[in-house]
């Protein structure tokens, strides 16, 4: 293992309940009806663009460039609002993410937007860790498409002059299992952590944990690079 690229909503900062209280207000205005249930089992993992291209499409409503980023606009702003108030990081993320910037080149490979991103790593003081940062916007395609990752891997090649890391040297640490589909896709492997799904969601992960408070990084790797 040569470097590990985080997700981010739902593995570094709970805010999936923040993200689907802003989907699900702005999806009202148009008279849809977003339910945690269906939330949490069918859009998770996917970016802005793709859960409200999803939400239109279960719904059967036309779907148009300008209507996507006029709801992509409205989610922003009620996201950016209720993050401010309502943050909440899981436990063990800061120390986990400090041990693995001490040994590895660390990046984020995310859905979410940059400016989010960025606003919550500098509140909990941990933005420095990061060599990298693949945000919404500088993808084409989403998870679970593995651009993200391979883009994060490409961000953090391009930072060191030694030789290239292959995505085999990479553990990817997702939530979801778009993210985890992504990840693997990209040649990765990778380590799912149960903070928004049940672990029999999880799967398709290479390893499994309950949290990042109680994981070491050393003993995923001795268990996923052994042979």
């Amino acid at each position: 293992m040569r470097a590990v690229i985080f997700d981010f909503d739902g593995v570094i900062a709970d805010t999936e309940p923040l993200h689907f209280e802003s989907l699900r207000r702005i999806l009202a205005d148009i008279d849809i009806i977003l339910t945690e249930k269906d939330y949490y089992a069918d859009y998770l993992g996917f970016d802005d663009r793709g859960c409200i291209l999803e939400a239109l499409r279960v719904n059967r409503r036309p779907v148009s460039p300008s209507l996507v980023e006029e709801l992509m606009a409205k989610k922003a702003v009620a996201y950016l609002s209720s993050i401010k108030d309502h943050l909440v990081i899981f436990p063990g993320v800061r120390e986990f993410v400090e041990d693995a910037a001490a040994a590895y080149p660390i990046a984020i490979a995310s859905g979410a937007l940059r400016t989010e991103i960025e606003l919550v790593l500098e509140q909990i003081g941990i933005r420095k860790a990061f060599g990298h940062i693949t945000s919404a916007e500088d993808v084409t395609c989403g998870k679970p498409n593995p651009e993200p990752f391979l883009q994060a891997l490409a961000g953090l090649n391009g930072r060191h002059s030694a030789a290239p890391i292959p995505p085999a040297a990479c553990l990817a640490i997702e939530d979801s299992r778009p993210g985890i589909r992504a990840a693997r896709s990209a040649g990765m492997k990778v380590l799912a952590v149960a903070n928004t799904h049940t672990v029999q969601d999880l799967h398709e992960a290479d390893a499994i944990s309950h949290s990042l408070s109680d994981t070491r990084l050393q003993d995923v790797c001795a268990r996923l690079w052994s042979t």
